[in-house]
């Protein structure tokens, strides 16, 4: 399906509520980029344009999404939560005893909820609104060290689930039935090796086939084309030594990058950057200190479109 098709089935205004907290980063200047949007990590927020936080939840969070009917899904080591913007939670899933954590959610097209599990049973659960299992994908990570195992999994349009290895050094695509049918390495010379733990972190699918992965020791952002080879990628001696472990990120429709710096406890934890890599956008806000992962949601007032590249 294409962009515009995603964006006229996945387009909603997003809602914020009133101001909950008088903490604040400082106003931006007139005419910049402003963004309104939802963090997880330390802090569980939604920050406004403004740089005041409408919205604040239980910190501890890891992935998550602000669904269109308003309310924010948000994935924890030990459940998996929708929450309306008045707390009231109205989908919950609880990890499986024989594992030991949950990496990421994500509303899936058919209204069901995909939730990962790490430990001694690695796998992707398709889950209904009732909290039963429809479906389950065992995962092939390739080590026994849980934490290390996996995290941003997404459904692709086509059925199939890209899933970012870490110490595998892969991404891989699987069916719904648990077959790899493509991977993608990021321990080639190319970008650093194995030296550089170039983890991938969080996978993202574009439009045109290409894959954006943020590489989280490696403290880079790379695009690869379907054959694997990189057509952009932006470092450190892109932005001035900002990426600090960088775990989320997200391809916005304008083609810019947003990257979140988890190892980022004070100071610049978010950036920006054009597909030039010129830098136009920072988050220095408390409340995203820490970030594991976030969501764009607004940019100068006008909503993200479609579904969120993240």
């Amino acid at each position: 399906m294409s962009r515009p098709t995603l964006r006229s089935a996945c387009l909603a205004i997003i809602t914020l509520c009133g101001h909950l907290d008088s903490t604040a980063a400082p106003s931006p200047a007139p005419g910049a980029i402003r963004h309104a949007y939802l963090v997880m990590g330390a802090k569980t927020a939604i920050i406004s344009e403004s740089g005041q936080p409408d919205w604040e939840y239980r910190g501890g969070s890891r992935d998550g999404f602000v669904l269109p009917n308003g309310n924010v899904l948000l994935a924890y080591s030990d459940k998996v939560e929708e929450v309306t913007r008045e707390k009231q939670v109205v989908f919950s899933y609880t990890r499986a005893k024989e594992n030991s954590e949950i990496g990421t959610t994500q509303r899936l097209y058919n209204g069901n909820t995909l939730v990962t599990e790490l430990g001694t049973r690695p796998r992707l659960l398709e889950v209904k609104a009732d909290g039963s299992i429809v479906r389950e994908v065992p995962l092939q990570p390739e080590t026994d060290n849980a934490h290390m195992q996996t995290r941003m999994a997404r459904q692709l349009r086509n059925g199939n689930f890209l899933v970012p290895h870490l110490l595998a050094f892969a991404i891989k695509e699987y069916t719904p039935e648990g077959q790899v049918v493509r991977v993608l390495k990021t321990d080639f010379d190319a970008i650093g090796g194995r030296k550089a733990e170039n983890w991938p972190f969080t996978a993202i699918r574009l439009d045109n086939g290409n894959t954006v992965a943020s590489l989280t020791h490696g403290n880079k952002v790379v695009e690869f084309n379907p054959a694997g080879e990189i057509v952009w990628k932006v470092t450190n001696d892109d932005v001035g030594g900002l990426f600090k472990d960088p775990c989320g990120s997200q391809r916005l429709a304008n083609g810019n990058t947003v990257v979140g710096s988890h190892a980022a406890n004070t100071g610049i934890s978010m950036v920006e950057v054009t597909p030039e890599k010129t830098i136009v956008w920072t988050s220095d806000h408390p409340l995203a200190a820490g970030v594991h992962h976030f969501q764009i949601l607004t940019t100068n007032g006008k909503p993200e479109p479609g579904m969120p590249l993240k």
